[in-house]
Parts: structure tokens; sequence; C-alpha cells
């Protein structure tokens, strides 16, 4: 009898790997009969990972998404699923028991049916509570084994992980080979290990980019996978996943039965997802990302990360052009930042003890790797420039880290008089719910319906309060805005090596300058030059300058349980006085000197460029 394999779409991630957003709850609601209608689909993944926090950023309530994307699948007897981080929830760093427990009941009420949990570090230590909140809250529990390739990251080490997993009451396994640079035999070899200890349903989530998946979705299938997760046109390959049609063509020929594609449907959705691109969501999509590139092998960073990571550079391609421009120096490229990043990440990644490249744990290898590049750049050395989150990951706090950790980050943890940490990572993250549930009285919002505005507050403190001001609305718009101008005066009849900056030696009176020369309007950031934090007025104040250290966005606290700094503050050499948050990751601004906050000179949630004064202190 032929053995079945079923199908996911993967309708989130699919965005996701492929630039900054996802569509809008209208448009998702829109896409979904024909989703329903290709009648080849078991299961679709409506939310989870960065989901809700694109909803926060568009100025859309993420609950009511989350509800109304579900409720045609359901109705279609389709299963929902969601991405967990495990310890880290839908962020980016650790949630306390009590929100984690929370999110559970809130997306089962919504209309989740599955939570996919994985650890960046793959700690069994931070996955197993969530099989409890799982099935108590009355869902399917899968965990994910996060797939890297490492010297410890052997078939033995992922087989002992799934064990555990197993006995703690796992209902599934998700072979998450997030960067798709698992090797075809080798994740062959884990699901027919995983297989042997328990014939539990296992699901195979990977991604394009470097060009083993086709080749691992039909050994993983051999071995008794049972659930694909695919992609399909015009998002597709690349840094996104397998198009369905290739992956039913290639399992059907080799004797598995699968469903059949209504490719009347296909058209459909394929349609409507360019209809979605050629909107706004196009905006952020790099076309690079559409590039299936073995040069991804080596650093092997995670297909999801990609999309962001191509908006990150062009920031970070830009703060490394302007200290060029200042100091009369060859502009880099795009494509030589990428090479020299990937060439970091290499460097990086075994001195930090092989996390796997995951989220969040990947975004922090990448941030370390990026700031190292920058840093040497410009003249200074690596290691100059780690955000609190990414401490805790070479402390030991967020998990353990599955290799050793290189003498001279040791010595300089010893050196700032860190302290590691052995116990269990939930440990350090007291319970919040009370707290959030005080300030929302104080403000007096709504907790909502099955307390699911208190869970996307406490999720999401500083993006909630963004979206709950309009602000994130307002910034969404006018990014999206100037986008679309930047777009319209780059197709505008200009020879395209005119309309580029450009760096001229000029004689004026016999004495030689060199001006950089540009075509029409130019941020002055572009020439070399410091654009303004915001366009609000800065505050005047006495004191020394604290300057931001790289381009971002500007905090004065990164959760509720932190004081902001106000004028008038007294504050030490060293303590944290504020954040910019930047490539998903909150960086810990400290006082460079003692003194008195005189100014500060940006709202929280503007965004600034390096060197731009944040505050002062005297």
């Amino acid at each position: 009898m032929e053995r079945e394999v079923k199908f996911s779409l993967v309708f989130r991630d699919m965005w996701q790997s492929a630039g900054k957003y996802v569509p809008r709850v209208d448009q998702l609601v829109k896409v979904a009969p024909a989703i329903i209608e290709m009648g080849c689909f078991a299961r679709v993944e409506t939310n989870g990972g960065g989901f809700e926090q694109v909803n926060l950023l568009f100025g859309e309530n993420p609950n009511k998404a989350v509800r109304e994307w579900t409720k045609p699948f359901h109705e279609a007897g389709i299963q929902t699923h969601m991405l967990d981080r495990a310890l880290n929830g839908l962020r980016m760093s650790p949630v306390p028991a009590d929100v984690r427990k929370l999110f559970y009941k809130v997306k089962k009420v919504q209309g989740t049916d599955i939570t996919r949990t994985f650890c960046g570090l793959n700690d069994v230590r931070n996955i197993i509570p969530s099989i409890g909140y799982a099935h108590e809250a009355g869902m399917i529990s899968q965990c994910a084994l996060s797939i890297t390739y490492s010297p410890v990251h052997t078939v033995e080490y992922y087989l002992n992980m799934a064990r555990q997993l197993i006995e703690a009451g796992a209902d599934e396994i998700c072979i998450k080979d997030m960067a798709g640079i698992g090797r075809p035999a080798f994740l062959g070899k884990i699901v027919a290990g995983i297989k042997k200890i328990k014939n539990i349903p296992i699901q195979y989530h990977s991604h394009a980019g470097p060009g083993f998946n086709m080749a691992s979705i039909l050994e993983v299938c051999k071995a008794g996978c049972d659930y694909v997760d695919v992609g399909m046109e015009p998002l597709s390959w690349g840094t996104g996943h397998a198009d369905v049609i290739s992956v039913q063509a290639m399992l059907k020929d080799a004797g598995f039965k699968v469903p059949e594609i209504n490719m009347e449907a296909y058209m459909k959705v394929r349609s409507l997802v360019q209809e979605f691109m050629d909107d706004f969501l196009g905006l952020y999509i790099s076309p690079k990302n559409r590039l299936m590139n073995s040069l991804l092998i080596a650093p092997g960073l995670p297909g999801g990360m990609m999309g962001s990571l191509m908006a990150d550079l062009e920031t970070n391609l830009e703060s490394i052009n302007k200290y060029k421009a200042k100091r009369n120096l060859p502009f880099m490229t795009q494509d030589e930042l990428l090479i020299k990043l990937f060439d970091e990440v290499a460097y990086v990644w075994p001195r930090v003890g092989y996390p796997p490249l995951v989220t969040p744990f990947s975004q922090y290898v990448k941030n370390l790797a990026m700031m190292n590049v920058m840093a040497l750049e410009k003249g200074k050395a690596r290691w100059g420039m780690i955000a609190d989150d990414i401490w805790d990951m070479i402390l030991g706090k967020a998990g353990k880290l599955p290799g050793e950790l290189a003498p001279e980050i040791i010595e300089k943890a010893i050196r700032e008089g860190r302290k590691f940490y052995e116990g269990n990572p939930q440990d350090n993250y007291p319970d919040q719910l009370e707290k959030y549930k005080k300030m929302m009285l104080e403000k007096q919002w709504d907790r909502g319906q099955d307390d699911e505005e208190l869970f996307e507050y406490a999720m999401h403190p500083a993006q909630y309060e963004a979206y709950k001001s309009g602000k994130a609305k307002e910034d969404f718009l006018a990014d999206v805005k100037k986008r679309r101008d930047d777009l319209a005066n780059a197709s505008a009849p200009v020879d395209a090596a005119e309309s580029k900056p450009k760096v001229l030696t000029v004689d004026v009176n016999g004495q030689a300058y060199r001006v950089t020369v540009a075509y029409g309007a130019v941020d002055p950031a572009e020439l070399g030059g410091s654009a303004p934090a915001s366009s609000a007025p800065v505050p005047t104040g006495e004191g020394n300058d604290v300057l931001s250290p790289l381009e971002g966005k500007f905090f004065l606290v990164k959760n509720a349980q932190e004081t902001p700094k106000k004028v008038g503050d007294k504050v030490a050499e060293g303590e944290v006085i504020c954040y910019v948050e930047a490539m998903k990751t909150y960086n810990a601004i400290r006082a460079e000197f003692a003194g008195t906050i005189t100014a500060i000179c940006a709202n929280s949630g503007d965004s600034v460029s390096e060197d731009d004064v944040l505050m002062k202190i005297l």
C-alpha cells in the first residue's frame, strides 16, 4: 500500500522568508478561500514567530487578524499551526512563565490547533513547559529539532533530544531545517531513528536557498516523514521553500500517495500573492531573495532571516559608507558587505558555542558578526558592541550552548564582571502579568476577549504602545510612501550612472577638493552628513553628548520592569540609560561618565542614525 505524505502551506513563513512584512488581515481573508480551494493542504501555518509584531507595526490588531485568518480553515477542516519560540514566545527575548501560559490559552481560543515549539539552543528545558501549556489549552504539541551542521550537531545529538521530548509528552516532532543546510542522508537517519523511538507524526520544514532541500524532502519521506512544509510561487524557492507543485510531482513519481492540486485555484493564489506584492509588500522584498545561493551553505543562516537581513544590509551599508565618505575612502558595495558578513559569521559562530542558527540566536550571531564587520571597517576591534540579550545567550541565561566558548569571549565576560549561569533559564524571568494588568487599568485599556489584549501587551510592550498611540501606523505609512517615492524617482528617465552619489575631485583656485555629488533630492546621510534623529524639537541642555553607536530606533526602556530615565536623573558611569533597537535586538546604551541627564534628544520609537545625540549628561 502506498504510504501517504501530506502537505502544509507555510504561508506566514513564505512572506517572512522573502521580506520584512506579511499581508494585512484584509488580504489574508481574501486569499484564504483560494488556498482552501487548492484542495491539497492538510495544514496551513497561519501565525507565530514575527507575525503579530508585524500586525502591530502596521497599526493593526493582531488578535483580530488571527481570529479572522484561522476561521475559514477551521470551517474547511484544515488544521492551523503556528511557530512558538519556547522561552522567547513570539519575540526575540525571554518571556515570563505566566505570559507563556496565557499565550497558549489565547491562541487556542483564537483558532490555532498546533504549536510548533522550538528552542534556538535546542535546550529541552525551554521546550518542555510548552508541551504542558499546549495540552492544558487543548492544543497539539509539536516539538522541533533545530537542524544545523557542525561538529557537535550529530545524529545521536538529535535523537537524544527527540527522545527527551517524546518522553515529556510531545505529540509530534518537527525537523526544523531552517537554513536548508541539513544534508539529505543525515536528515534521513534522524527521521528513521525517531520512528524507532516511537511511531510519532513527523513534519519536515526546510528552505530552498542552499540547494539541498528537494533531495532532503525525498530522503526524509523515504525514512517515514508524514508532513512536508511547502511554499508556492511567486514566493517559493530562493530564501523560501520548495514549491508544492514540484514536491508533489517528485513524491508521486517516487510512489507516495500525495494529494492532487487544483491548478485553477493555485493560479488564483499565485495571482493574489502577486497582487499583495504589487500593493506594498514587494517594497520590502529584495530581488536577491528569489535566488538560490550555495554561498549560504557555509554561514548556515536560516531562510526565514534572509528577508529581513537584506533589508538590514541597506542600513548597515549606508552607515559604513558614511564613515568612508567622511574619510575619502572607496565605498563598499552590498555584495562586498554580504561576503564579509558571511565570512564573519563563520568566525563568530564557533567562538560563541555553536548555537543553532535559528531565531533568535541566528540573529544574535549575525548581529555580532555585523557589528564586528562594521567595527573592523571603521578601524576598531571586534566584540565592541554586544547586546544584553546576546550576553544572556553567552552566559547561559537563555539555555545551555551546545559547544564551548572561545577564551577571548570568556575573558571579556570576566573583565566586564559578568557571571555565568547554569540553572533553569525560566527562573531568570519572573512573572509579569499582574504588573501589566495594573498598567492597563491605569491606562484604561481593555484587556480584551479571553485576555488577548493583555497577552499582546505583555508579549510586545513597546510595539503594543506604539500601536495604541497610532505612532506605529503613522510610521509605517510614512515608510511606505518614502519607498514608493524612491522607487518612482529611481524609475525616472535619468541615466543610471548619473543618479547615484559620486565622489569627484574639483579644483577651486588651484586647491583640489574631494566632494560627493548626487542627482535630485538626497538624504544628507547618503552624502556622509548626519540625518536628524527626529522631526520632534530637540530639547536644549548642557553637558556631554551621548551618541548612538548605530542606526536603529530609540527607546528609553525595553520592558515594563524598567523605569525610564528622565531629565534630572543622576546616572553612574556604565549605567544603562536607553536602548537602540536594531536588527531585532535592543542594544543597551550605557553612560560613559557619571552625572545628571540634562536633555533627552529623541522620543521613544524615533529612528536615529549613527552618531546622533541621544542624551546629554552634565
